[in-house]
């Protein structure tokens, strides 16, 4: 007798719209086909999930994966092994290459690039600038085209749009949710005297919570003087929850792991390596961050995965580049933070599949439900693993989390009905296809 499906994942703990449950998952042709009890018999394959919970695909938002031009940090097919190393189905790529990603051709180059080369699914955020704002309405809604990414501080790579003119011809024509990178260009460089030489903790003394916050606050300005939607990257301060509080109207608001686990002692212990922008503070504004995580204030995870070389992070600082690993790092880090009760997994599941698919408005993407995408990140929540640097998938070989112990590790990723990792080992081919949006003009 012929398979009625293709997969069947059985037996583990289900987490959807609906809650927790034990139930089976039923896949054809790369869609959900049914959620209750289904017979081994009926699949050609079948996946044991007991003991395991299966999650909708996480997808993480904020990534850098340096192709084209800066391909020896990291690629697209060695960014796209670290996130299905670490359980992330789905991966929206920054335009801070070289080129830019500014421009109909650029995106299409990248789609090119990644289709079925990365692993997981992708899409690719489009640089705002002033060259391209008559471009923007038809460049945010190509295919793949996760919508429109604007620096107003400046960080790796030349994509900066400092002023409020320019921030506000690039809002005008939006349509979709747009990126932004919220630190002020002009206090940055007011303040660039505190940079000390070899010394990386003053880092976030140069890039203070003012630059951060006098930034935000000018954004939501123009955000609403225009009557646009803007995405929040990597917030960092507590000053920024506090006046964000009054704005979630026009402003959504995306934070990192580093960003909750990580402080200012990290400079002592980890030097270059943990330096990125915006910064790593002191305790008081991750507190205040784990207070609006907790209270519903804050919406998605992103990793800002950018990666670079050893070399070129042990450069002295303020020579050193700022970045890090963190796409293979978000699940089995944040997964720790859920046993320890400082959030739940539900909510864990709205931050990385649920809330990504509201804010980006993907198709078929962020559920757990028939008819859509079979994206699943498969759990283990009680298994107990120490990150190392050798686990690392990404060229560059490290993370600042190594020797940390975490419980809760993804054991596999299965992007529309392919078990792409299981257990530490890649197990299909690279078949990653572009996300779909529904705001889109073609399918």
């Amino acid at each position: 007798m012929s398979a009625t499906y293709d997969l069947i994942l059985k037996g583990g703990t289900v987490v959807n719209q609906d809650g927790e449950g034990q139930r089976d998952v039923a896949v054809r042709g790369g869609r959900i086909v049914g959620i209750g009890s289904f017979d081994a018999s009926q699949a050609g394959e079948t996946v044991d999930c007991t003991g395991l919970h299966v999650l909708p695909g996480v997808m993480d938002t904020q990534v850098h994966f340096r192709e084209p031009g800066l391909d020896h940090k990291e690629d697209l097919e060695s960014g796209s092994r670290a996130a299905v190393m670490g359980g992330v189905t789905a991966v929206f790529e920054m335009p801070n290459t070289n080129p830019l990603t500014t421009s109909e051709a650029a995106l299409a180059d990248k789609v090119r690039r990644g289709h079925h080369r990365m692993h997981c699914d992708f899409a690719f955020w489009v640089g705002g600038t002033r060259d391209n704002v008559k471009d923007i309405p038809d460049l945010e809604r190509l295919p793949a085209a996760a919508g429109i990414k604007v620096f107003m501080g400046s960080s790796t790579g030349d994509l900066l749009v400092e002023d409020d003119q320019g921030v506000k011809e690039i809002l005008s024509v939006t349509r979709r949710r747009a990126a932004f990178h919220s630190e002020d260009e002009f206090r940055l460089r007011e303040r660039q005297g505190e940079r000390v030489e070899g010394d990386p903790s003053s880092h976030p003394i140069w890039r203070d919570e003012i630059a951060a916050l006098q930034c935000t606050q000018r954004l939501v300005g123009i955000a609403r003087e225009t009557g646009a939607k803007i995405h929040i990257l990597h917030l960092s301060t507590a000053e920024e929850v506090d006046f964000l509080i009054d704005h979630k109207d026009v402003a959504s608001i995306e934070v990192t792991p580093h960003h909750l686990t990580l402080t200012d002692e990290a400079y002592h212990r980890l030097g270059t390596l943990v330096q990125m922008n915006p910064p790593v503070r002191a305790p008081r504004h991750s507190e205040r961050l784990w207070w609006a995580l907790q209270q519903g204030i804050l919406d998605i995870f992103g990793s800002d995965h950018a990666p670079h070389l050893l070399e070129e992070k042990q450069k002295p600082y303020p020579a050193s580049p700022s970045g890090m690993t963190g796409v293979q790092t978000l699940v089995p880090i944040m997964l720790d933070h859920v046993n320890a009760g400082r959030l739940s997994l539900a909510r864990f599941v709205d931050m990385t599949s649920a809330g990504p698919a509201r804010l980006f408005q993907t198709a078929l993407k962020g559920r757990i439900a028939v008819g859509y995408d079979a994206d699943f990140t498969v759990v283990d929540m009680k298994r107990k693993e120490t990150i190392r640097n050798e686990w690392i998938a990404s060229k560059c070989g490290w993370t600042p989390y190594d020797g940390k112990d975490v419980t809760g590790w993804p054991v596999g990723t299965v992007v529309r009905g392919q078990r792409v990792m299981w257990d530490g080992e890649l197990t299909t081919p690279s078949r990653g296809e572009p996300v779909r949006f529904l705001d889109g003009l073609k399918a």
